[in-house]
């Protein structure tokens, strides 16, 4: 391609070749005429070839300069082509990137909206987080606040009787126990549920022995496992004695008592791998419950509370009966003198309507004295009058 001004030319046109080779050939005659004109003093008859030569030149320049004229027509009809082609193609660009635009503009506002979307969803999902984070967190406080509960024998007997209490209360009628019950030998049991006779007001004492369970939960080797087992298992015979000698009273209590544990691992490590402490208890008559076995234990007491209260109202019923009994014979013999007096009046009324009836007869006969004769009447005395001389 070479660049004059405006014009470009390009080496592989036809048409630019022909211009070009026009060009050298031009430049050569003038060359040869340089030559020839040095040596126009050589010979003389050399000149008449020569010119003729220069008049076919002068021809063959002259349809050059046409050719060249028609090549430079051709290469300002490619020119206007060449810019009516830019013009089209710069005017299909333009429709191009404004449809490109467009789809641009959609896609982004449509990926906004999503995006928007999105992060309103991320930021739901955030918040939700955040509330889960604190509910952990508030959890975890809970949880420390607890192990801090347990870690001490006195909170830790509370958090027990609390436990209890809530078991008791959803169990039983509120007037069938009562808290913290003082017996006749000073010992107060944590619940005394009044049972009737037999088998009579039961105790119910909550233990909890946390640091004997731990200590076997954590114990490393066999011989840590040996101590702790029998730390527990003397904790737990403790309790069962302790339970037995001040809640179970000849005459006063019934034959048995209960012993709360609030956690259902413990229950289930005594009846799992001590199962000679759980005989023991049975032995001395103390029952040990969890907080599951507990309450099944209380509802078999509510279904007792609710049969003695049967029998109870049974007999007031029966009382009950008889003196409706004897109110419904009552009422039966004043229905009866009712009737009597009913009838007694009836009859009373039916002799006053004959009496009426004969009373309206005898106005009758009255009022028309004058116009019919009295009809006689046999069952009436009649007076005659004497007739004076």
């Amino acid at each position: 391609m070479i660049q004059f001004g405006d014009m470009i030319l390009d080496l592989n046109d036809t048409e630019v070749q022909l211009a070009l080779a026009g060009g050298i050939v031009v430049i050569l005659v003038l060359v040869l005429l340089v030559m020839a004109v040095r040596r126009s003093g050589r010979s003389a008859d050399m000149i008449a070839p020569l010119a003729q030569g220069l008049t076919q030149l002068g021809q063959r320049v002259e349809s050059l300069s046409d050719g060249q004229s028609q090549l430079a027509g051709g290469l300002t009809h490619v020119s206007e082509a060449q810019a009516a082609s830019q013009a089209n193609m710069l005017k299909l660009m333009e429709q191009r990137l404004t449809e490109v635009s467009a789809r641009m503009n959609d896609n982004l506002q449509g990926t906004s909206t999503r995006t928007a979307r999105s992060l309103g969803e991320l930021q739901q999902r955030l918040e939700t987080i955040d509330k889960a984070q604190a509910n952990i967190e508030k959890l975890s406080g809970d949880v420390l606040t607890l192990q801090d509960i347990l870690s001490n024998k006195q909170t830790r007997g509370a958090f027990g009787e609390i436990q209890l209490r809530d078991i008791v209360s959803k169990a039983l009628p509120s007037d069938s126990y009562t808290w913290q019950a003082t017996l006749s030998n000073g010992k107060r049991a944590d619940c005394l549920v009044h049972l009737p006779n037999p088998p009579g007001p039961i105790a119910i004492d909550s233990k909890f022995p946390l640091e004997a369970y731990e200590q076997l939960r954590n114990a490393a080797s066999d011989d840590q496992v040996t101590i702790a087992a029998r730390a527990l298992r003397q904790a737990v015979k403790a309790h069962i004695k302790a339970i037995s000698d001040k809640y179970i009273l000849d005459g006063e209590t019934a034959d048995g008592a209960l012993m709360f544990l609030p956690s259902e691992a413990v229950y289930a490590e005594l009846h799992a791998n001590f199962p000679d402490t759980v005989r023991e208890g049975f032995a001395a008559r103390v029952w040990i419950v969890s907080p599951t076995t507990c309450m099944a234990t209380l509802h078999t007491m509510r279904a007792i509370l609710k049969d003695a209260r049967m029998r109870e109202q049974a007999g007031a019923i029966r009382r009950e009966l008889g003196l409706l009994s004897g109110d419904v014979d009552r009422l039966t013999t004043r229905v009866g003198n009712l009737d009597r007096h009913f009838g007694q009046a009836s009859k009373d009324i039916e002799e006053i309507k004959i009496s009426a009836d004969k009373a309206g007869r005898r106005a009758h006969r009255l009022d028309n004295f004058d116009f019919e004769e009295l009809e006689s009447d046999d069952s009436t005395p009649v007076v005659r009058l004497e007739t004076t001389k």
